[in-house]
C-alpha cells in the first residue's frame, strides 16, 4: 500500500497544476478589488465634499431669500416708471428686430433723413498744414 499507483500519481500533480492556476488567477482579481476599495473610497470622499458644498450653497441662497423677502418694495412712482419703459421696449422690438439682425436699416434713419455718412479716412499731416514726422533714427 506504500506503493502510489500512476493514476494518483497523475491526479495529484493535476490538483498541484490547477491550485498553481487558481492562484495565479486569484492575484490580479485580489489587486484589482484593492483598487476598486480605493477608487469607491475616494468617490465616497468626493460625493461627502460635494454634499457639504450643496449645503453650504443652499444655506446661502436661503439667507439671500430672507433678506430680500424682507425689503420693502419699490416706491409706487419708480415701480410704474419699470412698468411703463418695459412695456416700451416691448413695443419698439419690432422696429429694431431687423437692424439687430443686420437685415434693414436703423430704426431712427426715416425717408427724410439723409443716409449716414461712411467715416472719413484719417488726414495725414500734410493735409492739414503740420511739419512731417521726423524719421525714425537707424542704429550706427
Amino acid at each position: 500500500m506504500s506503493a502510489c499507483l500512476p493514476e494518483d500519481i497523475e491526479l495529484i500533480e493535476k490538483h498541484e497544476e490547477i491550485l498553481r492556476r487558481r492562484a495565479e488567477l486569484l492575484e490580479p482579481m485580489e489587486s484589482r478589488r484593492e483598487q476598486l476599495k480605493v477608487m469607491k473610497r475616494k468617490q465616497v470622499e468626493v460625493c461627502e465634499a460635494a454634499r457639504a458644498r450643496n449645503t453650504t450653497l443652499l444655506q446661502d441662497l436661503q439667507k439671500i431669500e430672507d433678506r430680500l423677502r424682507g425689503r420693502p418694495l419699490p416706491r409706487p412712482d419708480l415701480l410704474a416708471l419699470e412698468t411703463r419703459y418695459w412695456a416700451s421696449v416691448e413695443e419698439s422690438i419690432p422696429a429694431w428686430e431687423n437692424f439687430l439682425l443686420g437685415k434693414g436699416p436703423h430704426p431712427t434713419d426715416g425717408p427724410e433723413q439723409p443716409p449716414r455718412r461712411p467715416k472719413q479716412k484719417p488726414s495725414t499731416a500734410k493735409d492739414r498744414g503740420l511739419p512731417p514726422r521726423p524719421r525714425p533714427r537707424t542704429a550706427r
